[in-house]
């Protein structure tokens, strides 16, 4: 990396603008300095690259509200605002052949800005409990597992799953095996060299859902998603972070470096937490660097991610009853698949007792909630710090 940094500003970005790198001709300029945004319109943020000389500090994740927000003392906008005030270290990524390390660096992060998850949807689906999103998943992690599909490929259902049900209200439960099922038929389109077809996928379902329901179901989801298909997800995330923290000097970075037992492992964690609809309270990257961190250390963490103890520290201890259930249960085996290279076994979604273990991590959890309660009235609970690990995860 050159003796510059960079200096990341978050600034609104309109659609309907043309990209600042781009060169126009002079002649229309002048047309397209009058173009308008639509009030109704949507505002996007993402990061851009400043680079400046002689500055060494620390890029820096700015918050540029729009201008209407500036001129009025309601700052309800503020709320879906991804970061705050926070410092991001250069790329971790290490000289790229094909890419430059400080750009993938960029567009990861600006996915984290652009891909909004909230488990507060629930909200607005009354007839719907938070175990029955749980159930859903794991008969999804089921189904994937039957044919051998990618864990990037439920981990993108699983995305556009819960982006989706932000964006209705009232969805009945008998809805949520088809819009589950969809879910999973638009990633595998999206992921696999060689997706199941539609009646299969119609198939699995038992005859809840047909082929047309299906087709019909896609298009609704893909228009309420707005054709944003491509999140950085909780498993890509982990994969990088994994594949950084083993790295040796010279091979290619994209051939995988790391321990594929050690891997699943994490993955097993990962797929339990993601159960649990309190996992949307945290950002992808956070949720896989925290469990990263349960099985590396938090200096191997902030190599890899940027990240901070103060970042993580919240989404390790909430982690930490599940980590607790999933060593319980034992160390996972790497699964054989017979029409899928050696290589790439760790990479295929695999299926436990995941409900089970939810539950018990559960209860793991509310045990502890009930041990920090005060026990009288006027009871004072003092915090651990923020700067030390806890010891017991």
């Amino acid at each position: 990396m050159s003796r510059r940094s960079c200096r990341n500003t978050l600034q609104e970005r309109d659609e309907n603008t043309a990209d600042q790198n781009t060169t126009c001709p002079r002649k229309r300029k002048s047309d397209q300095c009058k173009r308008k945004t639509p009030t109704a319109k949507k505002q996007s943020y993402e990061i851009q690259n400043r680079w400046e000389e002689g500055d060494v500090s620390p890029c820096v994740l700015v918050e540029t509200p729009h201008k209407e927000l500036e001129e009025t003392s309601n700052l309800s906008g503020f709320k879906r605002f991804r970061f705050k005030n926070l410092f991001i270290k250069p790329s971790p990524l290490p000289c790229l052949s094909w890419a430059s390390s400080d750009d993938v660096w960029i567009k990861m992060l600006n996915k984290e800005l652009k891909y909004i998850h909230d488990k507060t949807f629930m909200q607005q689906h009354p007839s719907l409990q938070p175990k029955m999103r749980a159930i859903l998943l794991d008969w999804l992690l089921e189904v994937s597992e039957v044919y051998t599909l990618h864990r990037e490929t439920f981990y993108l259902a699983q995305d556009f799953f819960d982006r989706f049900m932000l964006t209705q209200v009232a969805i009945g439960k008998n809805q949520l095996q088809l819009i589950g099922i969809t879910s999973l038929f638009i990633a595998s389109k999206l992921e696999e060299i060689y997706p199941p077809k539609l009646q299969e996928f119609a198939y699995v379902t038992d005859g809840a859902c047909d082929e047309d329901e299906i087709l019909e179901m896609e298009l609704i989801m893909l228009k309420a998603l707005n054709w944003h298909l491509c999140p950085e997800t909780p498993i890509s995330w982990l994969k990088l972070y994994a594949q950084v923290g083993s790295l040796k000097e010279g091979p290619n970075f994209l051939v995988p470096q790391f321990s594929q037992e050690t891997y699943i492992q994490m993955t097993q964690l990962l797929d339990l937490c993601i159960l649990d609809i309190n996992s949307l309270d945290f950002q992808y990257g956070v949720l896989a660097a925290a469990a990263f961190c349960h099985f590396t250390s938090i200096e191997t963490v902030q190599k890899v991610s940027g990240l901070t103890w103060d970042s993580i520290s919240s989404c390790v201890r909430w982690m930490a009853p599940f980590v607790r259930t999933v060593n319980e249960y034992g160390q996972p085996n790497l699964k054989e698949f017979k029409k899928v290279a050696t290589e790439d076994w760790h990479n295929i979604q695999t299926h436990v007792d995941y409900l089970s273990m939810l539950n018990d991590a559960q209860q793991r959890q509310q045990e502890n909630l009930d041990r920090l309660s005060p026990v009288a009235v006027g009871g004072l609970l003092t915090p651990p710090k923020s700067t030390e690990k806890p010891t017991n995860v």
